[in-house]
């Protein structure tokens, strides 16, 4: 079982040394490790090259049936230890960057006070990263943009979408700012999980918006809009104040609904997590 955690560890971090620091091991025994189950198996698994390690195709086999290994043992002992009283194990959120504006820090603070056995992890990504790594298992719960259909979900926050522009900025005199008038800017386009909620309501209203440029961090978008490389769409939580940048309300008005979502095999530690999420905003 232990094979079979480096090799995820090194597909899932690029190399030797990046999954060594991970799993706190020293680099030449994690190219041990590895090279001991390309023995056993009696294929490479990995391409080694200089900037880093390639999966081989007998490597991406490997690693979708060793990622199902080690969550079906992770399950057992959790739910052995659920048995018991326990809920132990490992809680992996996939989560938008734009999600952190809502209550999920706090909720994830209450969550290991209550279960100091559960060991948190935080992983973020597009909305369709998110859903594949729920689908995959690499994610026991995600923050997933709703509808989200045939998924087990709670409410987590609702908010306004809002028209992020640079001071001093022709649009920023308005009071909101209509999707036309957007449409007319260079446009930075938010790759961190909520364009797709933006992208529907612009379709509706006729207009498309060309995307200039693409940033994935909120912080790295409100840079952007501040050099005056264009205007964007951002959360109209969790959006750090920045001089230079000012926020419009957005015509029509663009509500985003996000929730926790969790999968049909749910690990015991997702499932307290998401029970704890009803209970708190019941």
């Amino acid at each position: 079982m232990q094979q079979l955690k480096v090799l995820l560890a090194v597909a899932d971090h690029g190399g030797f040394t990046a999954a060594g620091e991970r799993l706190g091991m020293a680099q030449p025994a994690v190219s041990r490790s590895v090279a001991t189950l390309e023995a056993e198996l009696g294929a490479p698994l990995l391409v080694r090259q200089r900037t880093g390690v390639t999966l081989t195709e007998a490597g991406e086999r490997a690693v979708r049936r060793a990622r199902e290994a080690v969550r079906q043992v992770d399950l057992l002992r959790a739910e052995v230890a659920e048995v018991a009283g326990q809920i132990t194990g490992t809680l992996r959120i996939a989560s938008l960057p734009t999600a952190t504006g809502t209550r999920l820090p706090a909720e994830l603070r209450a969550f290991t006070e209550r279960h100091p056995l559960v060991a948190v992890r935080l992983i973020e990504g597009s909305d369709q990263e998110v859903r594949d790594w729920l689908d995959l298992g690499v994610a026991d719960a995600a923050v997933v943009t709703l509808p989200a259909p045939g998924l087990r979900t709670v409410l987590l926050d609702s908010h306004e979408m809002c028209a992020v522009l640079p001071a001093g900025h022709r649009l920023a005199e308005r009071e909101a700012v209509s999707y036309a008038d957007l449409a007319e800017e260079p446009f930075v386009r938010p790759t961190g999980g909520c364009a797709q909620v933006f992208s529907a309501a612009a379709e509706q209203a006729g207009v498309h918006l060309e995307a200039t440029f693409e940033a994935r961090e909120m912080s790295a978008v409100l840079e952007m809009v501040r050099a005056r490389l264009g205007v964007s769409i951002l959360p109209s939580v969790g959006v750090p104040r920045l001089d230079g940048t000012v926020l419009r309300p957005l015509v029509p008005r663009t509500p985003r609904t996000v929730a926790v979502a969790v999968s049909a095999s749910a690990s015991p530690a997702a499932r307290a997590f998401l029970e704890q999420l009803e209970d708190s905003g019941s």
